[in-house]
């Protein structure tokens, strides 16, 4: 970061508390990520989903390059047991007395300092006109094609000042856009512009006598009243946060636009898996030096990718028998080695892509040392009905190229029942260590981690049918299950 960044980070240097969301299941990995890379502890909120740490102001841009986290905010104040009246009326009250007493100076110049940031970073990447290019106007809402660098999606957020009396805002425009010089001759005729806010709510629970639309319209009123802001629904420049679980409530400013976890997919397909939760499946694997990690699954390459930038020193090799998924991941792949280019790294990605079948792969036996792979769930690809046949053909050819004793497997799929009757007719090849539960996308899914059995492939009755000898229609069920 440039040294002014830096100095103001120093200066500020204050303990704050900082909230994240991370994939539901993967709590606990995310706060073993916290320990391990910022030496920090993080508190697993009651609520599913929600981490916290607290942290000294100076380790802000560390936290953003965590990999298991989606979301970030600073949190304003947050209270245990909350108690709430029992009527409407009451709670509305509430609401606006609440605004007026939450300590929001220290969580409004974090902010602050978390878009300052932001700015520098983003003034960088308009110097390159081909990141320009990549990502558009940093100020307009992301397309389908989403930039997967953070960095491209953070909005150039105007810079707050913070009065001592928690109500006047003022904004100092830096840039010499059009825009921005529109914006600068309104501030000097009207003497000061108001931020754009919205109140965002979450609740869980049921001993409320309200709706998540009652709290967050009720304390976002009470909110414009006191800051005298702006409301916006879309363009806002603050976005306040009011987290409730049962009696437990938080209330926090957002500090990330755009999800963390779109950072090294540009190219997407159908079923593309969230980097936060690939990382959270690689860190179950706890990968080692030299170890030979295979996506036979791998669409758009998520999970490979999310390994090769965290653990360089394994090799990643990933395979879909579908070839717009193959050509989806080599593009990935492209975008980052074009990404660490422009950064100036030369070096390449311990990583490669193939088209294959996936019940016969191109690989000696006793070859792999993890497998990890998101497997067809039955809904948007392929069937439950063919899940039937092709689990089993799966997790045959996974053991026969796995190390005996030693090798790992880590899969994720939502169709449950199919997948622990196809382990049970392997039992002999493959033991569950564990399960972490998961939600993809509104699914409860099943993150199985398992552990290769010392028993050589080919020894054993579930060898009998050999994964080579595929019959024509258990072959067009594999094609099936990847388009």
């Amino acid at each position: 970061f440039p040294a002014d960044v830096l100095r103001q980070v120093g200066e500020l240097d204050e303990a704050v508390t900082i909230g994240a969301t991370v994939p539901t299941g993967f709590e606990h990995t995310a706060a073993e990520e916290v320990q391990e890379k910022l030496e920090a502890t993080a508190r697993v909120s009651k609520n599913r989903g929600r981490i916290y740490l607290d942290i000294t102001t100076d380790k802000l841009f560390k936290v953003h390059q965590l990999k298991s986290l989606d979301n970030l905010f600073v949190v304003v104040k947050d209270y245990d047991d909350y108690q709430f009246k029992t009527t409407k009326e009451e709670v509305q009250l509430d609401w606006q007395e609440l605004a007026t007493k939450l300590p929001w100076t220290n969580a409004l110049e974090v902010w602050k300092l978390n878009n300052s940031i932001k700015k520098r970073k983003g003034r960088q990447k308009r110097t390159n006109p081909t990141k320009s290019d990549q990502c558009g106007n940093f100020s307009t809402k992301s397309t389908d094609t989403v930039p997967s660098d953070p960095e491209e999606l953070w909005v150039d957020l105007e810079s707050l000042e913070v009065k001592e009396n928690q109500r006047d805002v003022s904004s100092q425009p830096e840039d010499d856009s059009e825009e921005e010089k529109h914006s600068e001759i309104q501030d000097q005729e009207s003497g000061v512009t108001p931020l754009k806010f919205r109140v965002t709510c979450n609740r869980a629970g049921d001993k409320h006598c309200f709706t998540s639309n009652d709290a967050a319209r009720d304390f976002g009123g009470a909110v414009q009243e006191f800051f005298q802001w702006k409301a916006d629904m879309t363009k806002f420049d603050v976005e306040v946060l009011l987290n409730i679980h049962n009696n437990e409530v938080v209330v926090g400013l957002a500090l990330t636009v755009e999800s963390l976890h779109r950072r090294n997919i540009s190219h997407f397909g159908p079923t593309t898996l969230r980097s936060t939760l690939a990382y959270g499946m690689l860190r179950l694997c706890k990968p080692q030096v030299s170890d030979v990690i295979v996506d036979p699954m791998c669409g758009t390459g998520a999970i490979p990718l999310e390994g090769v930038m965290e653990w360089q020193n394994s090799f990643f090799l990933a395979g879909d028998n579908n070839g717009t998924a193959v050509s989806r991941s080599v593009n990935n792949i492209k975008h980052i080695l074009k990404r660490t280019h422009d950064r100036g790294s030369s070096s390449g990605l311990p990583l490669d892509v193939v088209q294959w079948d996936l019940c016969n792969l191109p690989m000696r036996s006793s070859s792999v040392d993890i497998i990890i792979t998101d497997m067809p769930f039955g809904k948007r690809m392929g069937s439950k009905k063919k899940n039937w046949e092709l689990y089993p053909l799966c997790l045959r050819e996974m053991a026969r190229v796995c190390k005996p004793g030693t090798a790992k497997a880590v899969l994720l799929t939502q169709d449950k029942k199919c997948f622990l009757k196809a382990l049970s007719q392997m039992e002999g090849l493959w033991r569950k260590s564990h399960t972490v539960w998961v939600n993809v996308g509104g699914l409860h899914a099943g993150v199985f981690v398992l552990k290769r059995t010392a028993v050589v492939f080919g020894t054993t009755s579930e060898d009998v049918m050999e994964p080579h000898t595929a019959t024509g229609s258990q072959k067009e069920n594999r094609k099936d299950a990847s388009q």
